[in-house]
């Protein structure tokens, strides 16, 4: 039979174990996506924490964007696709807005 201490104890190592791995797996490691040469790097386009790069201040990189089609953070699109993707905000660009 289990006692409440050995329950207690199993509970605690599972949430510490799943707390490893979220920090893991979190944007505090996050750079760039690596280099896709089939596509291009499109402005503007990205959801929040959707981005692959290129986010501004405040952001290491790769999904922390915190903004919807943030015009600072970038993400990759098929090449020739970018400058047609509309947005709420306006169109996707091959440079960063500003």
């Amino acid at each position: 039979m289990m006692t409440v201490k050995t329950n207690v104890a199993g509970i605690s190592l599972a949430g510490s174990l799943a707390t490893a791995l979220a920090l893991l797996s979190g944007p505090a490691s996050a750079g760039p996506a690596p280099a896709q040469p089939t596509m291009d790097k499109c402005y503007g386009v990205s959801l929040k924490a959707q981005n692959d790069c290129a986010a501004g201040a405040g952001t290491s990189c790769a999904g922390t964007s915190k903004a919807d089609y943030d015009p600072a953070a970038w993400k990759y699109v098929a090449k020739g696709t970018c400058e047609t993707i509309s947005t709420p905000k306006g169109m996707g660009s091959l440079k960063a807005k500003s």
